[in-house]
């Protein structure tokens, strides 16, 4: 069995490299850029013919659009600031030169606040769905926090992938910045509307949930800055939506 590894990428130069060099040993690599202004593209065609470029009509369908040009038996989706293990590549191999009825894989991702791997919070219990035999699987049309619906048993493997989300508080801010403004986006455009109530409880229960419930204190002081973005993400998608709704 063949595998594919698919990436959409926008300016990710700075984390391209890692995430190529661990899927390097793939059958095939294909990229989907939406236009970026650095090196992201040069960095890909080293690794990779198969880069093509598009426009950007929000991840769930940007992704759905990469999927259709992989054209091995399995394909395995990555984001540009996400990289493989050693162990986890070597069960990739595994899994896919077995016969399974298996559809598809979730796989626990771990993700660095600053060069920290975060094991609480929001952020602790992260198990995406990510490899999948072909034809099994589309991810939601959505603009954001798209889900992989499959056809088919999921099952789950042992190891790990790395995903490098905050690299400093610039990027965290930025982040926080698109991914509430692309939420709101999507809010809206599903009929819904909010106001400043909503946002302040939202705001303080997903703190509540990150820092309290899901124990992201013993992350130290990095957690206490997840739940806190974590909050102030909630809080601005909805007063973004409110003035939007208007």
């Amino acid at each position: 069995m063949s595998l594919s590894v698919v990436i959409i990428t926008l300016n990710a130069a700075e984390h391209i490299r890692n995430c190529l060099e661990s899927v390097k040993w793939a059958d095939e690599i294909v990229v989907l850029d939406s236009g970026s202004t650095d090196a992201t593209v040069e960095i890909c065609r080293e690794y990779t013919p198969h880069v093509h470029l598009t426009d950007w009509p929000g991840f769930g369908r940007q992704k759905n659009r990469a999927i259709d040009y992989a054209t091995k038996d399995w394909i395995l989706v990555l984001d540009a600031d996400e990289y493989l293990t050693s162990k986890l590549q070597a069960e990739i191999q595994g899994v896919i030169a077995q016969q399974t009825s298996v559809a598809a894989y979730q796989i626990r991702r771990i993700s660095t606040f600053m060069g920290k791997p975060i094991h609480h919070g929001d952020w602790g219990k992260d198990w995406i769905t990510r490899l999948f035999k072909k034809g099994t699987a589309r991810f939601t049309d959505v603009l954001v926090h798209e889900n992989l619906v499959v056809e088919g048993e999921v099952a789950s493997l042992r190891e790990i992938f790395l995903h490098d989300t905050v690299m400093n508080l610039e990027s965290a801010l930025r982040k926080l910045n698109e991914y509430s403004s692309l939420g709101a986006e999507q809010m809206t455009i599903r009929g819904k509307k909010a106001n400043f109530f909503q946002a302040y409880t939202h705001g303080l229960w997903s703190f509540c949930r990150s820092y309290f419930v899901h124990l992201g204190f013993l992350d130290g002081k990095e957690g206490y800055l997840i739940a806190l973005l974590i909050a102030q993400s909630s809080f601005y998608k909805y007063v973004k939506c409110a003035y939007l709704s208007k």
